[in-house]
């Protein structure tokens, strides 16, 4: 007989087993199912009750309870009264009025050149010479009149004395009279061609001594020992004086009318950072640059250490008068597609998107010329949060 265990597994056992770990699997799962929608339920619940924004038409309304009223800001658009600084692109430059070009009073060749590049001269030191075959001409006429003059002169001394003794007629003494007369005249005439080349009469060399009519530096040379000058009108060199200087600035067309004399001006120049130097506007072009379209304002500075070189860039900050410009923060200004726009406040804690015209910004203002009006208030914090 087979022998049966003491204790026998009944054969539903194990349905039992399987039936019970599925039900708890299913209650497990039905727990989670459950909890899940009844926490998204409540956060929609809590959404809906207290929402951050809502939206009429055109116009969104911030809830007395929104989050967003600790983190908007709402001011009225302000009006400038003070000036605004304007930068503007300048360049260093000489005094037109204390640079003198050099020029070669006769044709010929200069044979020596008395200054280099960048020299400083005095007013009368020759700076250059120059042999010249018009000037050979000019001694020979002096000469000649020099002559004619002296023996004029003489027969002047002679019929007086004739005249005197009753040898000769009073026309004759007339006619003597009239020959030192126009002899005279061209003396005269020859010596002052001579003053006029600048030539001094006690040189026995009879070259052409250059002398610098006013005292600087040589800021430009533009021949060299041995060239044959033929050119009236080409500068051997220029000399500037640059004790005092201009800074230049280019104005753009649409500030023109915002210029004046004695208009305030602040320079800073990349040579010098953190230096400011500190003028006045001393003149105005009374022309536009046919080129840029800009209009030259220029500030007269000392310059007597040199520092100033002409040809330097210079950055020059202009006061210019706002004439009651609107001014709002930087921060303000929304991109809503291709237009800056701001939030402007049409009721408590209610706001409507408006395209604005932005102008010249001045620190973290920019001033508006259309699409607001004086007073009127918007988000200049925080409007990113419900721009979209």
């Amino acid at each position: 007989m087979p022998i049966r265990p003491k204790n026998p597994i009944l054969p539903t056992s194990g349905k039992t087993l399987a039936l019970a770990v599925a039900g708890a699997a299913i209650i497990a799962v039905s727990v989670f199912y459950l909890s899940k929608p009844h926490s998204e339920e409540i956060k929609t619940a809590e959404s809906a009750d207290h929402p951050m924004v809502t939206v009429h038409g055109s116009q969104l309304s911030v809830p007395a309870d929104s989050p967003l009223k600790k983190r908007l800001v709402v001011a009225a658009v302000g009006v400038a009264t003070s000036a605004h600084g304007m930068n503007i692109p300048g360049v260093v430059e000489a005094d037109p009025t204390a640079t003198v070009n050099i020029l070669p009073p006769l044709t010929g060749r200069l044979t020596e050149l008395k200054v280099k590049l960048g020299d400083v001269v005095k007013a009368g030191q020759v700076v250059a010479v120059i042999s010249s075959p018009d000037l050979a001409q000019a001694w020979a006429d002096f000469d000649r009149a020099h002559d004619a003059l002296e023996l004029a002169r003489r027969a002047q001394e002679r019929g007086a004395g004739v005249n005197a003794a009753g040898a000769n007629a009073a026309k004759d003494l007339e006619l003597i009279n009239s020959n030192y007369n126009q002899a005279l005249a061209e003396s005269n005439r020859s010596e002052q061609r001579l003053k006029a080349l600048g030539v001094n009469q006690q040189d026995k060399s009879r070259l052409l001594q250059i002398a610098a009519p006013v005292a600087g530096s040589i800021t430009a040379l533009n021949n060299g020992t041995g060239s044959y000058l033929n050119d009236p009108t080409a500068a051997i060199m220029t000399i500037s004086n640059l004790e005092q200087v201009w800074v230049t600035a280019n104005v753009p067309e649409n500030l023109v009318a915002a210029l004046h004399q004695g208009q305030q001006a602040s320079i800073t120049l990349d040579a010098y950072p953190g230096q400011l130097w500190q003028g006045k506007v001393s003149s105005v072009s009374a022309l536009l640059e046919a080129d840029t379209r800009r209009n030259k304002a220029r500030i007269r500075f000392k310059n007597t250490d040199g520092r100033l070189k002409p040809n330097m860039y210079a950055n020059v900050k202009l006061d210019i008068p706002q004439n009651g410009k609107l001014m709002v923060p930087t921060s303000a200004l929304l991109m809503n597609n291709d237009s800056i726009t701001v939030f402007v406040e049409v009721a408590p804690w209610t706001f409507t998107r408006r395209t604005v015209t932005i102008g010249s910004e001045d620190g973290d203002q920019v001033s508006v010329s259309s699409g607001l009006a004086a007073g009127e208030r918007v988000i200049i914090r925080g409007g990113v949060l419900i721009n979209d």
